[in-house]
């Protein structure tokens, strides 16, 4: 796959400089100092003449003889990822992590060893951490590490989170069959990898994930054209409408909500589309006619946190205050960082008179939008 040479070439290449330009004095076995001496130097001239299985021999052994030694797990983990050990490869990763915590390169890596092997919640938790501590900061390592987290993001069912790091890949000129094939699957809510995609469904993916694409490079017109090709070959699809409603809701709410009922002509039952209808209304005022679609959200799916927030918005807008705030207190409960579900219990304590428990909201509102510390909010 193009992205696998991709990293085989660029990312390990990268990371490994990154790595050495950083890494503490390499650890000397007090014990066998001659030993390990051997060891490490014909690793090392193994490694540089390419005789990889020879290497990873020599590596094991110096490792075993200095398991505090962060350089030899590191080029242990790098080189058995490069022969597709990925098992081996995430153990030897782990013990360099242990030795520098802060290694965000190296938790990059482990976290594409656990992408081959299945291991997908855990993939995503290393992939972010390591990118968090800068991972992706080297524009030719950047591609590849935030292909996969968009990758898991749509395996695990975040679909509207994968948008966005592919959204972000767009702006920065990363458009291949890869990536629109990602984006297809992200906008029509699969949560499959490109690997396991369906052959009678590939046409479909591919025409979504182009037509999204073309729309995050700021072709609105080319991207119109192409969703009204899917719209017309591909008329009962779920999903599409949605996606294009998705896409232009930030600029163009108008033209999303049309897009959004004609969703629900195929999708009438989606608890998705009624709280994005209900949002939508909402964010223009209209928060009677929200309420109906926050209500049919909650009825359709109680445990969505999206339609608990708008039913519970809609409720304090509309004046039932108390009946708003197991809603409000629920999506805090499972969201703490919910920047609006704390506006809107900020209002409903307030208007039932609940002054500290609306300030503490309050608070909280400005330490999450930045404007304040989470140290005020608990003043």
């Amino acid at each position: 796959m193009h992205l696998r040479s991709r990293l085989i070439a660029d990312t390990l290449l990268g990371l490994t400089l990154t790595l050495l330009l950083h890494a503490p004095a390499s650890a000397v076995a007090q014990d066998h100092p001659e030993s390990f001496d051997e060891l490490t130097a014909g690793a090392s001239s193994a490694r540089e003449q390419g005789d990889i299985p020879r290497a990873i021999e020599l590596y094991q052994q110096a490792t075993q003889l200095n398991p505090k030694w962060p350089d030899g797990w590191w080029y242990l983990g790098s080189l058995q990822y490069g022969v597709n050990a990925y098992a081996p490869a995430i153990e030897a990763l782990t013990h360099y992590i242990e030795l520098t915590p802060d290694a965000g390169p190296a938790r990059a890596l482990r976290g594409l060893c656990e992408f081959e092997v299945g291991q997908y919640p855990q993939s995503l938790q290393d992939l972010q951490q390591g990118i968090a501590l800068g991972a992706a900061n080297q524009p030719r390592n950047a591609g590849i590490v935030l292909y996969h987290e968009a990758l898991l993001l749509t395996r695990l069912g975040r679909f509207e989170e994968a948008l966005g790091k592919y959204a972000v890949m767009v702006r920065h000129g990363t458009i291949n069959e890869d990536v629109t094939n990602g984006i297809g699957l992200s906008g029509l809510r699969m949560p499959i990898l490109p690997k396991d995609i369906d052959p009678s469904q590939a046409q479909l993916i591919a025409m979504v994930g182009r037509a999204a694409a073309t729309f995050m490079s700021g072709d609105l017109t080319g991207a119109h054209q192409a969703f009204e090709e899917i719209f017309a070959r591909f008329p009962t699809t779920p999903n599409v409408h949605y996606l294009y409603a998705y896409l232009l809701f930030p600029t163009d709410p108008d033209q999303a909500i049309a897009q959004f009922q004609k969703e629900l002509t195929i999708s009438p039952a989606s608890a998705l589309v009624h709280a994005m209808l209900a949002w939508a209304f909402g964010m223009q005022g209209d928060y009677q006619v929200a309420l109906s679609d926050a209500q049919k959200a909650f009825a359709e799916d109680p445990s969505l946190s999206m339609a608990q927030l708008v039913l519970g918005r809609d409720l304090v807008e509309t004046g039932d205050v108390k009946g708003a705030l197991p809603h409000l207190e629920a999506v805090v409960k499972t969201d703490p960082q919910n920047l609006e579900a704390h506006i809107a219990l900020a209002k409903a304590y307030s208007e039932l008179g609940r002054r500290d428990d609306a300030r503490r909201e309050r608070l909280l509102c400005l330490a999450l939008s930045g404007h304040g510390t989470a140290a005020d909010a608990n003043m």
